[in-house]
């Protein structure tokens, strides 16, 4: 299974883009990951013509059979364990590809969200859209190690 996180705009602090580096390499070793940062719609006006432009981008990136889901503070939320069984249903499924989507800092456009599979919420919290790519992948290597038996995580 193939798995793309999309984000908008680039990650710009150097203690984020380690620990991002070094789950994305630890994720490699359970699936194909690919990630993707696009140009934020900043450059236009209003807020909804920024989230257009970016579910512009963020759409082209996706395949008409790619499952995607997006991060976003009104989707299901999941425990760890949870969330690695959502993973492995999937690929007990064969999915051949899971896209996850961080959007901007308005969220996303409508067209976004009528292509969406699923919505998920990773707290109640609010954190920086920069934060969230690094606390995702946690969580995704996290997921993996809970479907192989791995001592990552415990209960």
């Amino acid at each position: 299974m193939k798995i793309k996180l999309i984000v908008i705009a680039k990650t710009d602090k150097d203690y984020l883009k380690l620990g991002m580096e070094e789950y994305l390499k630890r994720l490699k070793h359970y699936c194909n990951v690919e990630y993707t940062e696009l140009n934020s719609g900043k450059k236009y006006r209003g807020i909804n013509s920024q989230k257009d432009e970016e579910g512009t981008q963020m759409l082209k990136e996706i395949d008409p059979t790619d499952i995607l889901v997006l991060l976003d503070e009104n989707g299901q939320q999941f425990s760890s364990l949870d969330f690695s069984k959502w993973i492995a249903k999937r690929q007990v499924a064969s999915v051949k590809k899971i896209v996850f989507v961080i959007g901007g800092p308005y969220g996303f456009s409508d067209s976004v969200y009528a292509r969406a599979n699923s919505k998920i919420s990773l707290s109640q919290l609010t954190f920086s859209h920069q934060m969230v790519r690094l606390f995702f992948l946690e969580q995704l290597y996290r997921a993996f190690t809970i479907i192989k038996g791995e001592k990552y995580h415990h209960e």
